[in-house]
């Protein structure tokens, strides 16, 4: 493989951001991506997450999800600030998903974000040659995205530690909800692999069992204070960690009321990043009581957001 592997490898860490797709009367909005994308390249993100769950990638066809990449990287660039960009790809076909790795190959991306075959269940050495397949082909670094609670099957450690050895095969966004699982994975994962929690209501306990990262949608909002509870983390400071997660963590509660992305959505479109909360069926916009609670904590938080400003 290129170097790219062994880049994407040190970078996969940090706080990542899965960014929304924002769309406007049935369409990808180009110029609130371009908006997102230099508000959150000038702050404390580390990469981008595109057409993942949070960006409703299962929504997208197959030239949105060309020209996402496109729009950003070219804003990326613009901005003067090179930040890595994993695109999602999923899906339950092992021939089909060979054929969008080489679809997407010339694509500007640096990796892939891939989770298990839903629906189908496979067994564990079915996992094992399915993602072997795909790091064998792939053009770009992979990382594994273990959400069993979507898929319908999970990745044993085990297997996480059989992929892991593969050289094309990075790290893992962990969504597993499982802690006792997650701290046994970090113990034995071997060195250079990177576990990044895709939990957001988990972020500070897997910081502080020894997690890379996180890439949360929750982070859309108080960038900077999600960014802050990694950075105290690291630096020892306990109290003034969880005392930095503890003003925040209500937020990943909130985000999660009712199906993401929309409560994001409804946010970003309140405060002008985006011009519409649109979602695409089967996902729809929040409903009125829900509004009702965003609007409250939005103007609960607007003097400290001013003040930051």
């Amino acid at each position: 493989m290129t170097t790219s592997t062994n880049d994407l490898a040190s970078r996969l860490q940090g706080l990542w951001l899965p960014l929304i797709t924002p769309f406007r009367d049935g369409e990808l909005d180009e110029a609130s991506l371009r908006r997102l994308v230099r508000h959150y390249a000038a702050g404390p993100v580390d990469g981008f997450i595109l057409a993942a769950t949070s960006g409703e990638g299962m929504s997208l066809r197959a030239d949105e999800l060309e020209r996402l990449a496109t729009v950003t990287q070219s804003e990326l660039s613009g901005s003067g600030r090179h930040l890595p960009i994993l695109l999602g790809l999923s899906g339950a076909s092992t021939a089909k998903m060979l054929d969008a790795l080489d679809e997407t190959a010339a694509w500007p991306i640096d990796g892939y974000l891939m989770a298990s075959p839903y629906y189908i269940r496979p067994s564990q050495r079915g996992l094992v040659q399915h993602f072997t397949a795909l790091a064998d082909h792939a053009s770009w670094p992979i990382a594994l995205y273990n959400i069993p609670y979507r898929t319908g099957v999970s990745l044993t450690n085990e297997t996480l530690l059989t992929l892991a050895e593969h050289p094309n095969i990075v790290g893992m966004k962990d969504c597993g909800a499982d802690r006792a699982q997650s701290i046994d994975f970090l113990s034995r994962r071997p060195p250079g692999f990177r576990v990044l929690t895709g939990e957001d209501a988990l972020y500070h306990e897997a910081l502080a069992d020894g997690a890379d990262g996180a890439i949360l949608l929750s982070a859309h909002l108080e960038t900077e204070a999600f960014a802050s509870v990694r950075t105290l983390v690291k630096q020892g400071d306990r109290a003034g960690a969880l005392a930095c997660w503890k003003a925040i963590s209500g937020l990943t509660r909130l985000l999660f009321a009712e199906p993401s992305p929309a409560p994001a959505k409804y946010w970003l479109a309140r405060s002008g990043l985006i011009d519409s909360a649109e979602v695409r069926l089967p996902m729809v916009e929040v409903s009125a009581e829900l509004a009702a609670l965003l609007d409250e904590e939005i103007e609960r938080r607007r003097p400290q957001l001013l003040r930051r400003a």
